[in-house]
C-alpha cells in the first residue's frame, strides 16, 4: 500500500469516526472501502463518440449501397 494524507474538516473526520467505530473497523479502512466501492461504481467515458444522429440504429451493420442518404447539416 501507498501512504496518502488527506485533509478533512472537523465534522467529516468525527463522523467518519463514529461510523468506524460503530463497524469495529478503523477509520482507514473506512475510507479504504469507501474509495473501493466508488472505483468499482465508476463507468470509463467511451474514447469516442458518434457526432449527430442518423435516424437507424444499424447503420454500421449496412453495406455501402444499403445505408441511407446522409441528411444535410442544418
Amino acid at each position: 500500500m501507498d501512504r496518502t494524507t488527506i485533509t478533512l474538516d472537523v465534522e467529516t473526520r468525527t463522523r467518519l469516526r463514529r461510523i468506524a467505530a460503530d463497524r469495529g473497523i478503523s477509520m482507514a479502512a473506512l475510507i479504504r472501502e469507501a474509495i473501493d466501492a466508488t472505483i468499482e461504481q465508476h463507468a470509463p467515458r467511451p474514447r469516442s463518440l458518434g457526432v449527430g444522429a442518423s435516424g437507424t440504429t444499424d447503420t454500421a451493420r449496412l453495406a455501402g449501397d444499403q445505408r441511407p442518404e446522409p441528411r444535410a447539416w442544418r
